[in-house]
């Protein structure tokens, strides 16, 4: 028997993914969320697999968004391998740089992954990742410096900003990118440069994710087809959106006001499991 998730429940589930992949409020939050509205079971499999699948489409905005970066990168990546001078240049050391950081996220889940689909995709476990990652998010704009751009990051700033996106992993409603933003902000590298870099280690991460788990949303009690490939385009186009005003808000404003918002999405999710209005 397949899951349930009709077209017009995947343009919906693509609306959000689209907005809030690249906004440090929690998509998989968000989704887990909106997945309850539609009694839609958020620890289904299928469900899981489904959700990470249309990330692609949020990915695929941002290949789009920053094609000409990603052309540069690849083949100074390339050159380097053939050139010794080459392996100098920034755009080489970045590259492997953004590749070495995507292996712990990819390590830890293989391994917790039982987890991950399980008893971790609580909306319970939502609820207080959104409130505990902003606590995070405001701490990195209250001590982080920012006085680092794109040319002063170094192979361990690359590592420990990577790494980070582990705990949006294991703890839906912490967010992937409020993670990299506010361990990015903390070890002094500005708003822009922290923005950017979240959208680069995204890249393979949240690829990976979506072809792993394919099996599981197009297989046997898959959601089918039509849906993944409906929810996909939809967030693709919400995404490309939302990643050109991100990086605009993070020029001149800072990400307190996210904070704002996730704790109080939080104490509401919190109220309306102990009503009952929603099923963890």
């Amino acid at each position: 028997m397949s899951t349930t998730i009709s077209v017009l429940d995947a343009v919906i589930l693509g609306v959000v993914e689209g907005l809030t992949e690249f906004l440090p409020v929690s998509s998989t939050g968000h989704l887990k969320i909106t997945e309850g509205f539609l009694d839609i079971p958020v620890d289904d499999p299928a469900v899981v697999g489904f959700t990470a699948v249309i990330q692609v489409g949020a990915i695929a905005a941002v290949l789009l968004y920053f094609f000409r970066d990603i052309v540069r990168f690849a083949g100074a990546w390339f050159r380097g391998l053939f050139n010794k001078q080459a392996r100098g240049e920034f755009d080489y050391k970045f590259a492997w740089w953004i590749i070495l950081a995507t292996i712990p996220i990819v390590i830890v889940g293989i391994l917790a992954q039982s987890l991950i689909e399980g008893p971790l995709a609580s909306l319970w476990i939502v609820a207080g990742s959104l409130i505990v990652g902003s606590f995070a998010m405001w701490a990195g704009e209250w001590f982080g410096r920012q006085d680092r751009g794109e040319r002063d990051l170094r192979l361990v700033d690359a590592m420990l900003v990577g790494s980070s996106q582990i705990l949006a992993m294991l703890f839906p409603g912490f967010s992937r990118s409020g993670a990299t933003l506010s361990t990015s902000l903390l070890l002094g590298i500005d708003r822009v440069t922290a923005t950017r870099l979240s959208f680069f280690l995204s890249i393979p991460a949240l690829t990976g994710a979506g072809i792993y788990t394919l099996g599981d949303a197009l297989g046997n009690g898959g959601v089918g087809a039509l849906p993944l490939i409906v929810g996909t385009v939809v967030s693709f186009v919400v995404a490309y959106a939302s990643v050109a005003w991100l990086l605009r808000f993070v020029s001149r404003h800072s990400i307190n006001g996210f904070g704002v918002y996730r704790v109080i999405i939080g104490v509401a999710l919190f109220g309306l499991l102990a009503a009952g209005v929603l099923e963890a």
